[in-house]
């Protein structure tokens, strides 16, 4: 059973700094991409950034030059750096991984979510 769980949410204010970590347990052969989405109240949910198996980000407009997406293969990790958070950037952030658990092909699998409230 493959698991993602993700720490490092919070308030914080307009202008900060947070810093956001998943991490992947269970049995695991391989994880090809990695990401974090949001979903803010009445929004659907979008993607924030996203990374390749080769460690290729990409990002969405809103976001890009403020956040950095980065994975750790051994660790099966993967982190965002958010910085210049703005009001906007409040919601639910979700991680992401397409993994292979042992013996089974690969599948989608999302952590819990972390709350990030970003005042003005």
């Amino acid at each position: 059973q493959v698991q993602l769980v993700e720490s490092g949410g919070g308030l914080v204010q307009a202008g900060g700094s947070l810093r956001l970590s998943c991490a992947a347990s269970g049995s695991i052969d391989s994880i090809n991409d990695m990401g974090w989405y949001r979903q803010a109240p009445g929004n659907q949910r979008e993607m924030v950034a996203v990374i390749s198996s080769r460690s290729i980000p990409n990002y969405a407009d809103s976001v890009r030059g403020r956040f950095t997406i980065a994975r750790d293969n051994a660790r099966s990790t993967v982190s965002l750096q958010m910085n210049s958070l703005k009001p906007e950037d409040t919601g639910v952030y979700y991680c992401n991984m397409y993994v292979k658990p042992r013996g089974v092909s690969y599948s989608t699998y999302w952590g819990r979510g972390t709350q990030v409230t970003v005042s003005s």
